[in-house]
């Protein structure tokens, strides 16, 4: 009978500290859930925000944005990568929506850098020509894919992508839709050699010497 008591005594410690148990998980769990809620855009109690300044009376021109006409209409394409946005910065009536866009022109042979965007995905729709593109996840694995005309292809937020348009004759134009309305973008080599970081600390990082980190600055601050 003693050794039956004892058998059963961790299941009675652990009833009596199962509430306790409960109510940990349980503020674990809504920790998580508001954590992952205040990951994207914050939702807004009103039907959209008006402009803090003077704007005028609020009409449809409030609620629309031309800065990507000449983009999408003019037939010259830039000499070289061109981003055209449609972020809240540009268009105050996205603040609040959750939404934005960008038109990016691709001349032949030119790229989009490896980049990220911390505050959104980004669902990329090729209008003209073909792009090759891809991203690497948080294990390093590199997930690319060549685009038609046609085509979409989608970037999860906050992962390292590029595009390239490696067409030696013709152009590529593509337009991206994001899950935010500022999504924000974070370049690669920008961030790395066009900043503060002191050229020992990179040379170490990228096992070179002081010498190639100065010649890659240089080639960018071109």
């Amino acid at each position: 009978m003693k050794s039956n008591r004892l058998q059963f005594l961790p299941s009675a410690i652990m009833a009596s500290k199962f509430p306790f148990l409960l109510l940990v998980l349980l503020s674990v769990s809504l920790c998580a859930t508001f954590q992952i809620s205040m990951a994207g855009d914050p939702d807004i109690l009103t039907d959209f925000i008006a402009p803090p300044f003077s704007f005028g009376p609020l009409d449809g021109n409030f609620f629309t944005f031309t800065g990507t006409r000449e983009a999408l209409v003019k037939a010259a394409f830039p000499k070289t990568f061109k981003v055209t946005k449609a972020a809240m910065a540009e268009f105050p009536a996205l603040n609040g929506q959750s939404v934005s866009y960008a038109v990016l022109q691709f001349p032949k042979g030119t790229v989009n850098p490896p980049h990220t965007h911390p505050r959104a995905s980004e669902l990329l729709f090729v209008l003209i020509g073909c792009l090759e593109v891809g991203f690497v996840d948080t294990t390093n694995k590199l997930f690319t894919q060549r685009l038609q005309t046609g085509d979409i292809f989608v970037f999860p937020k906050g992962l390292v992508h590029f595009q390239f348009n490696g067409d030696s004759k013709n152009p590529a134009l593509a337009l991206s839709a994001f899950g935010s309305a500022n999504a924000g973008t974070v370049s690669i080599p920008n961030s790395v050699f066009n900043t503060s970081i002191s050229d020992q600390v990179l040379a170490l990082s990228f096992k070179t010497d002081v010498a190639t980190i100065k010649k890659i600055k240089y080639g960018l601050s071109g």
